[in-house]
């Protein structure tokens, strides 16, 4: 107990106030801020970087339009509790410098730092903290997926202007997560705005960034912040560089890779496998004016498929489920259509699977008799006069609920083998936010839909049949089973990462019997083009991170960017970058040196 108590009165010394339960106290005494491993020392500031982003969001605020897209902007503007190391992961200070938690894992102190400032020269404070997490908890507010995570705590307590305290209904594992990790919002500059409806251009932020020019239907043009208050913090140095960064709307991924082509985006993740096989030709290319390259590195591996809307018919019945995969031929339109780049899912958890823990999931192969016989157990009869499928006078027909062109390719082929067997599919096409408005309330029968992954999985918020009911969670599907339920509750008190993977794995392994999705294919590694004009980091990316981490990293490269507008005036080459790039080779490398 004496480091502990020693603690204790460090933190008492800088106006902490300790509750009177035992309690360890973070960072320890011996932490120091370091820079990031992964940011290069050559960075430099200055420069606009435009990136491809998809059809603009239904709102800025994340808390409202929970995608990876607005998540990714949103972070760039407001900034959490606490942050993770890049290499491990562990927790270290961000807006909090330190936090304590009870030896029960009930109570949890944030002491906020008191360096930190809002863009108007406020200091962050403890009620900004309470103010968000109540707004966020307010039953009027449609921020379904953050209540699941965040609803584990009462509103929390202000103990002074810098320390809030948050005690915890239940034990669970996710408790500092959540609390480390939601982004907190000014009280001072938001309480007289809905909060649903926030203006977020041009809006008083603690972050990086802010949104400084919004084209409607356009782009959305953020401005590095000189004045941002962590910009001399160790962890800081060679981030965030880009004096702006541009993203810029397209319809379709078609669209933004011919407008990258033509040097109207700066940098492109490829996921489409033609376009990296057959569409990466010519000059360009040849002559190494645009850098092409595959990143691996511990990047989650997420899930894609068809998502089944359990509430309604014809997807309330598992046996109409069950005969719906059988007729997705994924193998063939993998080989055919996608040169064969994909490994096809059979999980919903595929990175939790090793020579040690072998997947025994089912695989939904492409069958038509199969899907006859389950669809006529079903109690289906084809009516010969329409070639569609009926049971008690109602046929066996859905709406298809789509929001890019890219798509229409694969839906073709699934069409045709639905007609084989007598269903029909209506293809209804939405823009994206009119698409988002209508999963956020379940308003669709299937749809094609994708997550990204945390290495920290949390079955909760995706699979708890609570979820189901509760709109813009994202339970989109409507799953609900008992067993899983209470797998789910078990996990809440299992601190350790192996004991919940495995129960992450019965999870999945009930989640495939049960077909909430029609499972599709993935990728693990991240496709990259960019005009070779940016600097970058060895390793690329990010440890755990896409695409979405080079704002963080990268750089306009000005003596690259003058080399590359002479070898396009003269029509000459530029060196070769190495096309695949590994991220443990690079740490290893650095080790042995």
């Amino acid at each position: 107990m004496k480091l502990i108590n020693n603690i204790f009165t460090a933190m008492l010394a800088a106006g902490v106030t300790t509750c009177a339960l035992a309690e360890s106290v973070f960072p320890p005494p011996e932490w120091r801020e370091t820079p990031d491993p992964i940011a290069s020392p050559f960075a430099e500031k200055g420069g606009t970087l435009r990136f491809a982003a998809s059809q603009p969001p239904k709102s800025f605020n994340y808390y409202i339009d929970n995608t990876t897209y607005v998540q990714l902007l949103f972070s760039m503007m407001y900034e959490t509790l606490l942050s993770t190391d890049p290499l491990t992961t562990e927790f270290v200070p961000k807006l909090a410098c330190r936090w304590s938690i009870s030896d029960d894992k009930l109570v949890y102190t944030f002491r906020i730092d008191p360096e930190a400032r809002w863009s108007d020269g406020m200091p962050v404070t403890a009620t900004d903290v309470k103010w968000t997490f109540d707004q966020v908890m307010d039953p009027k507010n449609p921020t379904g997926a953050f209540k699941v995570m965040l609803g584990e705590f009462a509103s929390p307590e202000i103990v002074d202007s810098k320390t809030v305290r948050f005690t915890a209904r239940t034990t669970h594992w996710r408790n500092l997560l959540a609390l480390g990790s939601f982004e907190i919002m000014p009280e001072h500059a938001f309480k007289e705005q809905e909060f649903s409806k926030l203006e977020l251009a041009n809006a008083v932020v603690s972050g990086p960034y802010t949104m400084d020019l919004v084209k409607e239907q356009i782009s959305t043009r953020m401005r590095r912040r000189e004045d941002w208050w962590a910009a001399e913090r160790p962890a800081s140095r060679n981030t965030m560089n880009f004096d702006y960064v541009v993203f810029k709307y397209y319809s379709s991924q078609e669209n933004a890779f011919e407008s990258f082509k033509k040097d109207g985006v700066d940098v492109y993740a490829v996921y489409t496998a033609r376009l990296w096989a057959n569409e990466t030709v010519g000059e360009r290319f040849s002559k190494n004016w645009i850098v092409k390259q595959r990143v691996s590195n511990y990047d989650p591996v997420g899930f894609q498929g068809f998502a089944l809307n359990t509430r309604k018919f014809p997807f309330d019945d598992l046996r109409v489920r069950k005969a719906f995969a059988h007729l997705i031929d994924r193998e063939t339109m993998n080989r055919t259509m996608m040169f064969d780049a994909y490994f096809l899912h059979r999980s919903y958890y595929e990175d939790l699977y090793d020579q040690e823990h072998p997947c025994p999931n089912p695989f939904f192969e492409f069958d038509v008799e199969k899907a006859k016989a389950l669809l006529k157990e079903a109690g289906y009869v084809m009516n010969q006069q329409t070639g569609i499928l009926e049971k008690g006078g109602r046929e066996l027909t859905f709406d298809f609920l789509t929001r890019d062109s890219t798509s229409d390719k694969f839906l073709v082929v699934v069409d045709n083998a639905l007609k084989q067997v007598g269903i029909k599919m209506n293809l209804v096409r939405k823009d994206f936010a009119a698409w988002m408005r209508d999963v956020d309330v379940f308003n669709f029968n299937a749809t094609w839909a994708s997550w990204s992954a945390s290495r920290f999985r949390d079955p909760e918020q995706t699979w708890h049949s609570r979820e189901a009911a509760r709109n813009s969670s994202n339970n989109i599907s409507g799953f609900s089973d008992e067993r899983v339920d209470a797998l789910i509750e078990r996990q809440r008190t299992i601190f350790d990462l192996d004991e919940r993977n495995q129960i992450c794995r019965e999870i999945d392994s009930i989640l495939t019997q049960n077909v909430p999705y029609v499972l599709l294919w993935n990728i693990n590694c991240v496709r990259l083009l960019y005009w070779n004009k940016l600097g970058t980091p060895p390793t690329i990316l990010g440890k755990f991170s896409d695409e979405r981490s080079l704002i963080a990293y990268w750089w306009y490269d000005r003596e690259s960017a003058a080399e590359l507008k002479t070898a396009i005036k003269n029509g000459t080459f530029l060196p070769r970058q190495p096309e695949e790039i590994d991220f443990d080779s690079f740490f290893q490398q650095q080790t042995n040196k």
